[in-house]
């Protein structure tokens, strides 16, 4: 059963001038020590900073209905092995999944585009 959907879609060019303009504050503010790490040594860094900041607005979206009380850095983005990325909600949020609930992720990226979708469910 689906709780919740979310989408999000920014600019590329949106974060990289946020991050020119704002340099630490916006990143330290927006995403956690590990989403930072996996960006930043990227080549396409700001893309990858895209894809997670895209996400966590599709995640908010999705869960907002059950769940408002939540900072940035309460849902981070990482990527499994095989590359997939995956959802971990910290701080507020780090039992509103229990064994219950699940988030999923999906997203796309062009050169001047990021979009996520978020799909919170029950487990079946």
């Amino acid at each position: 059963m689906i709780l919740g959907i979310g989408i999000d879609i920014i600019e590329i060019e949106r974060i990289k001038k946020s991050v020119e303009q704002y340099g630490d504050n916006f990143l330290n503010r927006i995403f956690t020590k590990t989403e930072l790490e996996y960006s930043l040594n990227k080549k396409n860094k700001f893309q990858h900073l895209a894809a997670r900041f895209a996400a966590k607005e599709a995640i908010t979206k999705a869960i907002s209905s059950h769940h408002k009380s939540f900072g940035w850095k309460d849902i981070e983005i990482v990527n499994l092995v095989n590359g997939m990325p995956t959802v971990n909600l910290l701080g507020k949020l780090k039992d509103f999944l229990g064994n219950d609930k699940i988030i999923h992720i999906s997203m796309s990226h062009s050169d001047h585009y990021v979009t996520c979708v978020a799909i919170l469910s029950l487990k079946t």
